[in-house]
């Protein structure tokens, strides 16, 4: 049973989150719904009206940019999580599981437009695959007429969003796989004669779902409601609905404020209903999993399944590194003429003429990224430090940390926008970082926890019975013993940071350019190596800070072998 003061820690440490949380996400929704019903005193609105819901009703095709909206979250959500759960059944323990688990970790650093350049640089009609087997395979001399990436099904996008989000489920699950019993589970589902995947799900899915069903909601809100993958691999004519709301938000009609409130107050109602279709989901395939439970059936011939799924995850992993490969390559291409599959020539020029132009959006995003991961890393150790959580003593579990995540960034984020403006307050360097504060901070918050209260609390024993005080343990004891999970929480904050695209957008109102901001403003119909050079910046970026995460304790420690680890 948790003591009184723990209990007033904990409690403190939650009051703390939702007012730095949950106090600008609910500011941001009521600056978005009382705008869509017309009521915005700054832009001469001053009464409630139904108007503007019924001039975004009469926007041509907004049904289908919704529906397509839908569709593709859903579909996304759902292809990762089957992706994962079979590929999890199939593997876990064995040695290609560790392989594969090597070879996903990194991508989850590589931000969401950087993969979407890179699926699409591949995919294209002139891009790498099609120039493989061209022209003795298809025929093609020139590029075909098929709407890719931009497809009007999303089919694209949807592509685009599955090789994000299968990495971060899946490390997500790998998290939570050491909290199950899995061996003693596969061993009693063998004996009972279950495949391998009929076995996981018996036995361990229902529990290993609970574990991971708010970063499921996570991704299928991010996937309902994406801008940059969106603009780069959605559809055009129309867009989504977020892309249209972006697009409203950026007129030079003030007018247009109101519409995209509008806009983003249907954006909620889309997630809303997003989430519960996926509630109905979950139940229908509670009553599968029930009814295959009671049939007795056992599906031991499962090899197909588990090589497809094995399959998948590895085709997920290749098509961002080739597709990263791919960027680097048209970054330094001179003449490329459809079909060769390599360029003629090798050239600089093109980077020596984007890196005037580059200078500033690069220093922008590095001093954003810096300073949102090294606030949040800050605020997260004053926060573990006041619950006193340790070995052996019970997470506080905090809930709000999803709650940036499970609600729309286009609702809310649009919604802070507008307030600042009816303030009077001047977008700047200080308020876009307060925004990705609060985007960067779970993240961070997440990634620290759980090894803060792993480390063995004897050692701070040990510290005590000398006579130190508790800041003084804090930062000769503990600190240094946690170098390495800090230094990769602020790399996870740093590639965070590093791919917001619309926070940075609509709360820097265009004057705070980033490297993703511009790679997806190039996108429209840029220049393939100028892309390139962005993409691929943005991708090396947050490679970067995991590097220097990981290079950091074996300098530092490189006489004390324990401390490298």
């Amino acid at each position: 049973m948790a003591r009184p003061t723990e209990v007033r820690r904990t409690s403190g440490g939650n009051a703390l989150l939702a007012f730095i949380l949950g106090l600008p996400v609910l500011a941001g929704l009521a600056g978005t719904v009382l705008p869509a019903f017309g009521y915005l005193p700054a832009l001469g609105g001053s009464r409630v009206t139904l108007a503007h819901i019924a001039e975004l009703a009469g926007q041509p095709h907004i049904l289908r940019s919704v529906l397509t909206g839908l569709a593709a979250g859903l579909l996304t959500t759902a292809g990762a999580i089957s992706i994962v759960g079979a590929f999890v059944a199939g593997f876990a323990g064995t040695r290609l599981f560790a392989r594969i688990q090597h070879l996903v970790s990194p991508l989850l650093a590589v931000p969401h437009a950087a993969a979407a350049f890179a699926l699409a640089f591949l995919v294209a009609p002139s891009g790498f695959l099609l120039r493989l087997i061209s022209p003795e395979l298809t025929g093609f001399t020139r590029p075909p007429d098929w709407p890719l990436p931009n497809d009007p099904f999303a089919l694209t996008m949807i592509a685009g969003l599955l090789v994000k989000e299968v990495p971060f489920l899946f490390l997500v699950t790998l998290a939570a796989l050491p909290q199950l019993p899995l061996i003693r589970a596969r061993r009693l589902a063998a004996a009972l004669g279950y495949g391998r995947i009929a076995g996981f799900a018996v036995c361990l899915w229902p529990a290993l779902y609970r574990q991971i069903r708010l970063p499921v909601f996570a991704v299928l809100v991010y996937s309902v409601s994406v801008v940059d993958v969106a603009m780069i691999l959605g559809p055009k004519l129309p867009p989504t609905l977020p892309v249209r709301i972006a697009q409203w938000t950026g007129s030079p009609e003030l007018g247009a404020r109101f519409l995209a409130s509008a806009g983003a107050f249907l954006q909620i109602g889309v997630v809303v209903a997003a989430m519960a279709i996926w509630i109905v989901l979950e139940r229908i395939g509670k009553a599968v999993l029930e009814r295959l439970i009671f049939s007795g059936r056992r599906l031991v011939r499962d090899g197909a399944l588990r090589a497809a799924a094995a399959l998948v995850m590895t085709a997920c992993t290749a098509a961002i590194f080739a597709g990263l490969g791919l960027l680097s390559i048209w970054s330094f291409a001179g003449l490329w003429p459809f079909p060769d599959a390599l360029p003629g020539s090798l050239t600089s020029k093109t980077w020596m003429r984007t890196l005037p132009q580059l200078r500033t959006s690069f220093g922008t995003t590095i001093a954003l990224a810096l300073c949102a991961a090294l606030l949040s890393l800050l605020f997260t150790i004053l926060l573990l430090y006041r619950n006193g959580t340790a070995a052996g003593q019970r997470n506080p579990g905090y809930r709000l940390l999803y709650l940036p995540l499970l609600v729309p960034e286009i609702s809310f984020v649009f919604g802070l926008q507008v307030l600042m403006l009816s303030a009077g307050l001047l977008p700047g360097f200080a308020s876009v970082l307060a925004v990705h504060f609060i985007f960067v901070l779970p993240y961070v918050l997440l990634s620290l926890s759980a090894p803060w209260q792993a480390l063995d609390p004897r050692f701070e024993r040990i510290a005590a019975g000398f006579g130190k005080s508790a800041l003084s343990i804090l930062f000769t004891v503990r600190l240094p013993l946690l170098l390495r999970p800090c230094l990769t929480a602020l790399a996870v904050g740093f590639a965070v940071s590093v791919s917001l695209y619309l926070p940075t957008l609509l709360i820097g109102s265009g004057r705070l350019t980033t490297i993703t901001t511009e790679a997806v403003a190039l996108s429209s119909g840029g220049d393939r190596r100028v892309i390139g050079i962005y993409a691929l910046v943005q991708g090396l970026l947050p490679f970067l800070a995991f590097f220097i995460a990981s290079l950091g304790p074996q300098l530092l420690f490189r006489n004390r072998r324990l401390m490298r680890t």
